[in-house]
Order: C-alpha cells, then sequence, then structure tokens
C-alpha cells in the first residue's frame, strides 16, 4: 500500500492506496509534531484499521508548512522503514506552470491539478476549500495558467466572531433559509450563502476566461468541499480527496510503477 500525506495550514489529512483505490483516510490537527509523536501517531492509526506497517511499500508527501517536512520524513524512516518521497520545488511535474514564478505554487494545488488531469479533459478549473480558498485553472493546452486566493470559509466566521463585539461564535452549515430570524441563523445565512456567492461568481469569471465558449468543468476538493461545494451552481463535481488522489498519480509516475 502506499501512503500519501498531504498537509495543509490546518489540517494534515493521511490516505492509505492499495493500487488506485484508497481503503483509508484520516484527518488530524497540523501541528509541531517531533518526529516520534508523528511516528507513533502513525502506528496507532494503522493499528485502529488492522494495518500492518510492512504493508506500506511508499511514502509520498506534501506539505504546505516547511518546518513539518523533517519530522515526517523521519518519522516514516524510523517507524515504518520507508523513505518518503516529498512533492517539492524543482519536481517532475508532468504538466506546464505557466505563470510568473513557479517556485510560488503551492504543491497541493499542483497535485489537485494532476489529479483532475486523470478525470477530465481541460480546460478545467479546481476549487479548494482549505484554510484558504484556492481557484486553479488549466487551459485548454494542459498548462497551470494560474487561479485566485480567497479567505477559507473558517476565516471570514473567525474574523466576524473576533472583530465584532455582539456577534457569537457560530458553527459553519447551511442554515434553513436565507433569511435569518436571529442572530446565529442570520450569521450562518451570510457566511454560508454569502461563501456560495463568492465561489460561483469567481468561478464563472475564471470558466469565462478559460473557455472561450467551451464548456470548463469544475471540481470541488478540501474539507468543506462536500458542504459548500453542493450548493454552488458552477460546481460540477466534489472530490474531497483530489489532492490523495493526486499525490498517489505522482508517486506512481515518478517510480515508474504502481504502488501495490
Amino acid at each position: 500500500m502506499l501512503l500519501v500525506i498531504d498537509v495543509g495550514n490546518t489540517n494534515t489529512v493521511l490516505g492509505l492506496y492499495r493500487g488506485v483505490q484508497v481503503v483509508h483516510t484520516w484527518r488530524i490537527s497540523t501541528l509541531q509534531r517531533t518526529t516520534d509523536e508523528f511516528g507513533l501517531l502513525l502506528l496507532q492509526l494503522f493499528a485502529h484499521e488492522g494495518v500492518a506497517v510492512t504493508e506500506v511499500r511508499g511514502v509520498a508527501v506534501c506539505s504546505v508548512v516547511p518546518s513539518t517536512i523533517y519530522a515526517i520524513e523521519k518519522a516514516c524512516r524510523r517507524y515504518i522503514r520507508r523513505t518518503a518521497r516529498v512533492l517539492g520545488k524543482g519536481a517532475d511535474l508532468g504538466m506546464p506552470i505557466a505563470v510568473d514564478n513557479p517556485r510560488e505554487l503551492g504543491p497541493d494545488r499542483v497535485v489537485n491539478c494532476i489529479a483532475a488531469r486523470s478525470r477530465f479533459q481541460p480546460p478545467f478549473l479546481i476549487v479548494d476549500f482549505g484554510t484558504a480558498t484556492t481557484f486553479d485553472a488549466v487551459d485548454a493546452s494542459g498548462a497551470y495558467v494560474g487561479g485566485a486566493i480567497a479567505p477559507g470559509l473558517q476565516i471570514s466566521a473567525d474574523a466576524l466572531f473576533q472583530r465584532t463585539s455582539r456577534l457569537p461564535r457560530v458553527e459553519i452549515l447551511e442554515p434553513a433559509t436565507p433569511i435569518g430570524t436571529n442572530t446565529v441563523s442570520a450569521m450562518q445565512s451570510g457566511l454560508f450563502w454569502g461563501y456560495v456567492g463568492l465561489v460561483d461568481g469567481l468561478a464563472r469569471r475564471c470558466k469565462a476566461q478559460l473557455g472561450a465558449g467551451a464548456r470548463v468543468p469544475c471540481i470541488a476538493t478540501g474539507g468543506l468541499a462536500n458542504l459548500v461545494g453542493r450548493a454552488c451552481a458552477e460546481i460540477d463535481d466534489v472530490d474531497e480527496h483530489l489532492t490523495l488522489a493526486g499525490l498517489r498519480i505522482w508517486f506512481d509516475r515518478h517510480t515508474g510503477e504502481e504502488t501495490p
């Protein structure tokens, strides 16, 4: 099996693949863990699902938090006896990167495009609902041509709570009606439906620039993709684990073989 690890600013998502099928996934908080803390956590996760360490044949990692990489690499060597392949700057991505400074591009955004290319004919657009909400565009030639970055939904909710004196912290969910009848439901409506409007509006403009009249599919991924993405008119498909799939494809391409 292949262990894939996607380290985001807020959460770290791990997945175990048997061939092309993901068989287990876990979502944990992104913390500055030591080598031993991360290694023991891996062992606990495997044990809970009845997975033997010897079943893991490879490890692929992408991280937008560089300070976490050393502990993860060392934990993989010490606890599961595997050398992690880290998708970083200068990696062979298998696609042209047509932006001003390719070295600024987050590895998670690239592997999302790698995964989407395995399922959709370009051009296409990806919306990743993470700590920030990112829009990534691949043109008709298959090149990554840029995107947009907006504050994430949780960041928006936190800012509303922190910067106002009388508004409470609320749970992010789809409200029953757009017109709230109390403070909490009004805040939930503004956050949820306001964010749906943001995503639909920006996605529509990106599609118009990419498509030149052609249909441009839009794929949503990330922690809030199932909640918000399914309410967006411009989103055609939701795949919460698109980044993990892209890491698997990159690893298999890098090693030249499919991991059993």
